[in-house]
C-alpha cells in the first residue's frame, strides 16, 4: 500500500469518529461499585522486569495471585524455545486456569527497536506463530517499536508499509494455526487511527489491536477516544494508570499504579468489556519513570507532519488539568535495584487489587 493511500484511509476514518467521553470528563462517572463483568485479569511480564523472572516463574506468580492470564510480550522470558518446553508451560498454565498470550516484539526491520537475533522480520513472525501454537496463545503480539521511528526516513508511513507486508507474507500460516497478530501501539509510535488503518489493510481476519491506553497518551491522544476508535479490533491489552502535567516544553507523563492516576478504569473496563468481551486486562505497571512530550518544540512535529491541532484538543485538556508527580528516590542505604523491584511488585499488587474491587476484574475468587 502506498503512503498516500494509507493517509487517505486514515483521513476517512477521522471523519467517522463519534464523540465519546474523555478520561478527564468521565471523572464524574466514577463509582465505587464494579462496572465490568467477568473481565479476565492478567500479568504482563514487563511489570516485574526487575525480578528477571522466566516464563515458568511468571506462571507460578500468576497462580499465586489467582490471575487468569499472562502476557509474555517478547521471547525473552522463555528459558528454551524447544517445543517440549513450550508444551510444558502450556500444560502447567492450563492446569491452573491460566491462559498464555505471547508476543514477538518489533517486526519492523526499519525500527530502532528491531533485533535480528531471530533473522528477518518474517522469520521472527514465523517463529512467533510456532511459539503461540505450542503455548496455546491465541495471538502473536507485535509492534513497530518506538516514538523515534516517526523521525526516520519515510516517517511512520514507511514503517507501517513494512509491517503490513511482513504480516501479509505470513497470512496462510496464521490462518492455518488459528492465530491472529495483535499489533500494539507502543511507546508513542502509532496513533489509534494509524493502527486501525494498519489492521484493516492487513486484514481483520489475521490482525487485531493490542491496546495500551498509556501509550495512546504518549502519542498525544485521549485514551478513551483511542479505545473507542479501535473498538472491536482489540484482542489483547496491556494496562496501567498515568499522570500528566504541563511543562515549558509541552507536557510530561509518568506511569502509575492503576487507581492512582487520571484514567477512569471503571469506565474503561466497562466499555472494553462491552466492545470486546473476554479480552483480558494485562497489568503492565511502569512507574517512577517520567517521559517528556515536547509538543511546544518545532522539531517535535516533524514526527507528526499530518496531525492537526483539533486532533489533540482532548489530550491538551488532560495535560492542562494534571499535576506534577515527583520521582521517588530510594532512601539512603537502600540498594536502588532492590528498591525498584519492591516498587514494581507493590505497584502491580495495588493495581490488581483496584481492578478487582472497582472494575469487577478477575474470574477467580480472591478469598
Amino acid at each position: 500500500m502506498k503512503r498516500r493511500e494509507f493517509t487517505k484511509i486514515v483521513g476517512l476514518g477521522l471523519l467517522a469518529i463519534p464523540s465519546f467521553p474523555t478520561f478527564a470528563s468521565s471523572k464524574m462517572l466514577k463509582t465505587d461499585q464494579p462496572s465490568g463483568s467477568g473481565i479476565p485479569l492478567g500479568l504482563c511480564n514487563h511489570s516485574l522486569r526487575g525480578m528477571k523472572l522466566n516464563a515458568n516463574q511468571l506462571i507460578e506468580y500468576a497462580i499465586e495471585q489467582k490471575l487468569d492470564s499472562i502476557l509474555l510480550n517478547t521471547f525473552q522470558p522463555f528459558e528454551s524455545l524447544e517445543s517440549s518446553h513450550l508444551l510444558g508451560l502450556r500444560k502447567m498454565a492450563n492446569a491452573n486456569g491460566i491462559s498464555i498470550y505471547t508476543g514477538a516484539g518489533s517486526i519492523c526491520e526499519r525500527s530502532v527497536a528491531f533485533t535480528n537475533k531471530y533473522g528477518s522480520a518474517e522469520s521472527l513472525l514465523i517463529e512467533g506463530i510456532r511459539i503461540a501454537s505450542a503455548t496455546g496463545s491465541p495471538m502473536v503480539g507485535c509492534r513497530i517499536g518506538a516514538l523515534e521511528d516517526r523521525y526516520m526516513e519515510g516517517g511512520i508511513g514507511a514503517h507501517i508499509e513494512a509491517v503490513i507486508k511482513v504480516m501479509k507474507s505470513c497470512r496462510t500460516r496464521a490462518l492455518d494455526a488459528g492465530i491472529k497478530f495483535a499489533f500494539e501501539n507502543h511507546a508513542g509510535d502509532l496513533r489509534s487511527q494509524e493502527l486501525l488503518g494498519l489492521i484493516n489493510e492487513t486484514g481483520t481476519d489475521i490482525c487485531g489491536a493490542l491496546f495500551d491506553p498509556a501509550n495512546a497518551l504518549w502519542a498525544m491522544e485521549d485514551p478513551m477516544q483511542s479505545l473507542n476508535v479501535l473498538g472491536k479490533t482489540i484482542i489483547c491489552t496491556s494496562v496501567r494508570d498515568v499522570a500528566i502535567w504541563e511543562t515549558d516544553e509541552g507536557a510530561t507523563f509518568q506511569g502509575m499504579a492503576i487507581g492512582k492516576g487520571i484514567l477512569d478504569y471503571p469506565l474503561y473496563s466497562k466499555i472494553l468489556n462491552e466492545l470486546c468481551p473476554g479480552v483480558p486486562l494485562h497489568v503492565e505497571t511502569i512507574s517512577n519513570s517520567a517521559r517528556p512530550i515536547p509538543y511546544l518544540k518545532t522539531e517535535f512535529w516533524k514526527g507528526f507532519p499530518h496531525l492537526s491541532t483539533v486532533e489533540i484538543v482532548d489530550f491538551l485538556r488532560l495535560a492542562k488539568a494534571g499535576k506534577q508527580i515527583e520521582i521517588i528516590k530510594p532512601p539512603d542505604g537502600i540498594d536502588p535495584k532492590q528498591f525498584d523491584i519492591e516498587l514494581q511488585q507493590s505497584e502491580f499488587i495495588s493495581s490488581i487489587e483496584y481492578l478487582r474491587k472497582y472494575c469487577h476484574a478477575g474470574l477467580k475468587s480472591n478469598s
